[in-house]
């Protein structure tokens, strides 16, 4: 373990790659005014994982302030709508709009843009390798598929 240079770990070029993605995505994200985390939110209500702002926070594995931060903002856009639980008066809960979705089809077609701009040296093969190793870490660590 001792000849194996920090550069080489998978942790380091995992997290210098994810720097350098994040980095791309929110300047592709930034006429739009969004944030990726923005479009975290707009994605786990367009997948019906969760509603209320404390799930979804716990989903994001986030504070709920952030939940809330993130929905007062896309709230104004007109990307999501607020509305009271009729069950219990002090949860909210957040759902997505027309206009939410359509945001975030923008959003996923910047993001496989960056996918293809990303892979560009690679082969097929080794695409699908990556795809396939990656999904398989993903759905170990709970995240989506």
């Amino acid at each position: 373990m001792n000849d194996v240079k920090l550069t080489s770990t998978l942790a380091f070029r995992l997290g210098t790659l994810g720097a350098i993605a994040t980095d791309r995505f929110s300047a592709r994200l930034a006429p739009h005014d969004l944030k990726p985390k923005h479009v975290g939110l707009l994605s786990v209500l367009a997948s019906g994982a969760a509603a209320s702002q404390l799930d979804i926070a716990k989903l994001m594995g986030v504070a709920p302030s952030l939940v809330v931060s993130l929905a007062d903002h896309l709230e104004a856009m007109g990307a999501v709508r607020r509305l009271r639980d009729p069950a219990d008066r002090r949860r909210q809960t957040l759902t997505l709009t027309d206009e939410g979705s359509a945001l975030l089809t923008e959003c996923t077609t910047a993001a496989c843009e960056l996918d293809t701009e990303l892979t560009a040296g690679l082969t097929p093969t080794q695409l699908d390798a990556l795809h396939e190793a990656l999904g398989h870490l993903a759905a170990e660590h709970g995240l989506p598929a």
